[in-house]
């Protein structure tokens, strides 16, 4: 009870009801965050539970697409209980990549039912210039990565997002693309064709690039010790609208192709009733359905 309290109190605080600097008060300021130029370092922060037919496609892009103007450290937080997704992990890190570093973080179920953990954890240990935030089924393909890279350079923005995407409708589970996912013994590429364009008006949870200092100065939600809690089941990602918070900025639109994403009907991650599951996709349905409308 006294959790759904302090949730319920940060979700109205990160509405901008509150001063962010009550909370975080050690931003850096503009004039104090490095302005890198030449080539960059990237780290992508990703994490997966019961979703290893979507992150083959995420690392598979690496593979396909890799950069040329800037290094990436590929870090995925997972739980060595999702026997699928290790083994994936397993298969891709023995791909030799120019540019990219893997880097498989894992941690206990119940520290990856809560997202903000590893991405806070990320944030203070990085060494690169930026972050890039992301899900698993968020993909990196051709130009986008290098594109970022003109993008950035000299920039010291607190965060950043791309202002459009690629996705495709609400895939059951039996779609061919998700199917095709399961056989994580491959290099997986996807059919560009079914992917339709969406504008992005703000810095959501898979699409926040961070200043690298920002980041190891206060973390991802360093000081709100609920977003650091470990969950017994998947956590909603209310931190990420709280992040931005703390950042005092909901980000500045990029110009970057080729991010592609997977949308999917099933909510894997989740545990619980058959009655509740299907509550829960219903609802998923009609929310993307209504958010469609909305952008049209």
């Amino acid at each position: 009870m006294w959790d759904q309290i302090k949730l319920a109190f940060f979700r109205f605080a990160a509405g901008g009801w509150l001063p962010a600097r009550w909370f975080e008060p050690d931003l850096p300021p503009e004039a104090e965050r490095a302005s890198r130029t030449g080539h960059l370092r990237l780290e992508v922060v990703s994490h997966c539970w019961n979703y290893s037919h979507f992150l083959v496609y995420q690392l598979s892009s690496l593979v396909l697409f890799p950069p040329k103007k800037l290094d990436i450290t590929m870090t995925v937080f997972y739980s060595p209980e999702d026997e699928r997704t290790s083994d994936l992990l397993a298969y891709f890190g023995h791909q030799l990549v120019p540019g990219v570093t893997w880097n498989w973080q894992p941690i206990s179920r119940q520290e990856l039912f809560r997202r903000g953990i590893g991405r806070n954890r990320a944030a203070l240990a990085t060494q690169a210039d930026w972050v890039w935030f992301t899900d698993c089924d968020v993909m990196f393909r051709e130009n986008c990565l290098d594109t970022l890279a003109d993008v950035l350079q000299g920039r010291r923005d607190v965060l950043l997002f791309p202002e459009e995407e690629r996705t495709t409708d609400l895939l059951a589970e039996d779609n061919p693309m998700l199917q095709a996912g399961a056989d994580q013994s491959r290099v997986l590429d996807i059919d560009a064709t079914s992917f339709t364009t969406r504008k992005i008006k703000k810095a959501t949870g898979p699409l926040q690039i961070a200043h690298g200092d920002v980041c190891r100065a206060v973390g991802y939600c360093r000081s709100i010790s609920l977003y650091q809690k470990p969950a017994e089941s998947f956590a909603k990602c209310h931190e990420d609208r709280a992040f931005r918070w703390l950042l005092r900025s909901q980000g500045e639109p990029v110009a970057v192709p080729g991010v592609y994403r997977i949308r999917h009907i099933v909510k894997g991650r989740y545990t619980g009733s058959e009655t509740r599951s299907k509550l829960r996709t219903w609802l998923r349905v009609w929310q993307s359905r209504l958010r469609d409308w909305l952008q049209s």
